[in-house]
């Protein structure tokens, strides 16, 4: 029999709509699918978690010179907390926890890392590393190296501070403020006992090494102001204050924050600052946060001031009179070093003070002089010393600590509260003489019970330490430059900063 078209009643009307519905049901889930796969995890307002969710592989989009496979950090270390210095090449790093990958699902939602969160991830990866390198207490790095392999007892743990070099070439990177105008900013005296800051920054702005152009993906970020061109601008001779230099620091610091995020994103702990100057440190006293979080560079690296080894640097006072950076290393053997321990210079501190008036022309085995008498070169009497004395000015710090390097004569530190450059990495007792201010009187005797073969030491160590003070026209692996910048790097590793 033919159908009929009659009307259909409502309870054979329900299986039909059920399959519309269904039909309906399927087609949308098909097409959120498609969506989904479309779009990627990067686009994706939706995952699933179950055992065939997709999982983000954040270091496909890391750069070559990064790190490929990330560990996360679980826990902040506090701002200017940090046990670094010395102590970060002897096993004391803070230890760090890391997830299985980059990216977890969570809840239903996958995690995507910050550009902050990876920069960390890489900074906790370097940290493990260099870690697990300070566990091998071979006076001679194992790792692999076309230029230097650093040996010997002039570092604290070759091993680790290799390792640690290494990664910071690998990953660092510094951003520096455009913010400012010259004289007094983005330049410094390329000559003079300030020439470190000058060349510092000059190589910065140069921008040949670490320096990176996009400020998300620095580690830290250079404030690029000259005390001592600030002095020499803002500073009125025979005032007994310098406040404008100070205000001009704190303006410099409000503007770079307004500007910018980076500054109250972490309260300027992974910003630094550099100075030869004596006043470098007093005018960082202006912006507290400076003073207290901000990685200090600075030649004065007095502890009774207020320097902190473990946030701030030590910086060589290098001494260029006419700016010429050739003919400055070199001397003769120990052989033809007849006078025992040398210094000439002013009276200029207690030290000094203490110095002169013990020994002044009093004795040819320790020639003291503030006057060198005429016809007689500085220069010459360096290369002529077993021993050269370094004591402290009014402040800290002294050329006199790189001269002595340089002319391969044994350094003498007498000071209080000094630290000396490099020691986070180097072992200065190793290829220097320490003695304390109240044994000046002793001095003659102190260094005569220094036997031959001890001297003998001590001065080959000093001409193998010679690289990490070199002055190069363009900077050279392990030279001063990248010295500096190595000091920063390892107080960066000592913070973790959170958005």
């Amino acid at each position: 029999m033919c159908p009929t078209n009659k009307p259909r009643s409502a309870s054979s009307n329900l299986p039909y709509s059920i399959s519309i519905l269904v039909f309906l049901l399927l087609t949308l889930l098909f097409v959120i699918s498609l969506v989904d796969v479309t779009l990627g995890p990067d686009r994706s307002w939706i995952s699933f978690q179950s055992s065939w969710a997709r999982r983000v592989d954040l270091s496909q989009s890391l750069s070559g010179d990064e790190i490929g496979e990330l560990e996360r950090p679980s826990s902040l270390i506090g701002i200017a907390e940090a046990p670094l210095a010395s102590s970060l090449l002897n096993n004391t790093l803070e230890e760090q926890q890391s997830p299985k990958s980059p990216a977890v699902a969570t809840g239903g939602v996958i995690k995507m890392y910050t550009k902050l969160e990876r920069l960390e991830a890489a900074l906790a990866k370097a940290r493990s590393s260099i870690r697990e390198a300070s566990q091998n207490n071979n006076m001679t790095s194992i790792h692999q190296d076309p230029d230097y392999v650093p040996q010997g007892p002039i570092y604290r743990n070759a091993n680790a501070f290799h390792r640690s070099y290494l990664e910071m070439e690998k990953l660092f990177k510094i951003y520096v403020y455009e913010e400012g105008e010259l004289p007094m900013f983005h330049t410094g005296p390329c000559t003079s006992i300030y020439s470190s800051e000058g060349r510092f920054i000059m190589e910065m702005e140069r921008g040949n090494f670490y320096r990176t152009k996009d400020p998300d993906e620095a580690m830290v970020y250079f404030l690029p102001f000259s005390v001592v061109t600030m002095v020499q601008y803002l500073y009125v001779p025979g005032a007994h204050e310098y406040h404008a230099i100070g205000r001009t620091v704190a303006d410099y610091v409000d503007v770079v924050s307004q500007r910018h995020r980076f500054w109250n994103r972490s309260l300027g702990a992974d910003h630094f600052m550099l100075s030869c100057h004596d006043w470098g440190p007093h005018t960082t006293s202006y912006v507290p946060n400076l003073f207290n979080n901000s990685i200090r560079v600075l030649c004065n690296a007095n502890t009774t001031e207020g320097f902190n080894p473990s946030k701030d640097v030590s910086l060589p006072e290098i001494n260029l009179k006419t700016g010429e950076i050739t003919g400055l290393i070199g001397g003769p053997s120990p052989s033809k070093r007849p006078i025992l321990a040398f210094f000439a210079g002013r009276l200029h501190g207690h030290i000094r003070y203490l110095l002169l008036e013990q020994w002044k022309e009093k004795d040819q085995d320790v020639q003291v002089y503030d006057n060198l008498p005429n016809g007689v070169s500085y220069e010459s009497m360096l290369k002529k010393s077993r021993f050269c004395l370094c004591p402290s000015g009014y402040e800290v710090a002294s050329p006199r600590l790189v001269e002595a390097i340089y002319s391969e004569c044994v350094p003498v530190l007498i000071s209080d509260g000094y630290v000396p450059p490099l020691s986070d990495v180097l072992n200065w007792k190793a290829f220097s003489v320490t003695v304390a201010v109240k044994d000046i009187p002793n001095l003659k005797t102190i260094l005569m019970g220094i036997s031959q073969r001890q001297y003998l030491r001590l001065y080959r160590r000093v001409k193998q330490v010679q690289r990490h003070f070199v002055i190069n026209g363009t900077p050279k692996r392990f030279d001063i430059f990248h010295m500096i910048i190595h000091s920063i790097w390892l107080r960066r590793l000592n913070v973790l900063i959170q958005d």
